[in-house]
């Protein structure tokens, strides 16, 4: 009894931790009522407003819900017109409603691969790396590589033309830094040399 009162506690604080950046979105909070889980719509406000495009999965399991209790929260959420959702090959994303672009999301959707992401990164910091250079960094091969590359491709955000090079390269960069603390060490450590990465350009 005593480990499950430490794992509900610990629920309720994490709840509560989330609920407190979704009572202060300018999206308000729609609290049930019921003292059981009346943190649980404005956490998963504050969650997705942190964490946006967040998959199913990563919700249910950071913010430390049931299933079903995610499922009944986030469909409640999305009736209101709260949250949106899309979805993006296996997952089903999430994000708050209003606040990213159709191309935004899809940037989004990528940066939570994490291979898509280091691969974004590593251009970013360096736009004459290679593909096996790439490889060689994220320990995988290079037709792993290359087959997220064709991914990042056909949703615009890589050119395979001359080598690798980031299409979009500051709008990558605002969200990968503005939500760096969401993301793996390598968006953090991009977000630290952040300024002197603006004037990237890949070359034409």
């Amino acid at each position: 009894m005593a480990r499950d009162r430490s794992v509900d506690q610990s629920k309720r604080s994490t709840l509560r931790r989330f609920a407190a950046l979704g009572a202060a979105s300018p999206l308000v909070g729609l609290a049930s009522g019921e003292e059981s889980d009346s943190d649980a719509p404005d956490a998963l406000t504050g969650y997705l407003n942190a964490t946006p495009g967040a998959h199913f999965s990563k919700i249910r399991d950071d913010l430390q819900l049931g299933t079903g209790e995610t499922q009944h929260h986030l469909r409640k959420l999305e009736d209101e017109g709260i949250v949106l959702s899309r979805k993006d090959g296996d997952y089903r994303r999430y994000f708050p409603t209003g606040q990213f672009s159709e191309f935004e999301q899809t940037v989004l959707g990528h940066l939570r691969r994490e291979t898509q992401r280091g691969i974004l990164v590593a251009l970013l910091e360096d736009g004459d790396t290679t593909a096996g250079d790439i490889a060689a960094r994220l320990d995988v091969s290079k037709a792993t590589v290359s087959k997220h590359a064709a991914r990042l491709e056909k949703s615009g955000l890589l050119s395979r033309e001359n080598g690798y090079s980031v299409t979009e390269p500051e709008q990558i960069l605002v969200l990968l830094v503005r939500y760096a603390d969401s993301f793996g060490d390598d968006a953090a450590q991009l977000a630290a040399v952040a300024p002197s990465l603006l004037d990237y350009a890949p070359d034409k």
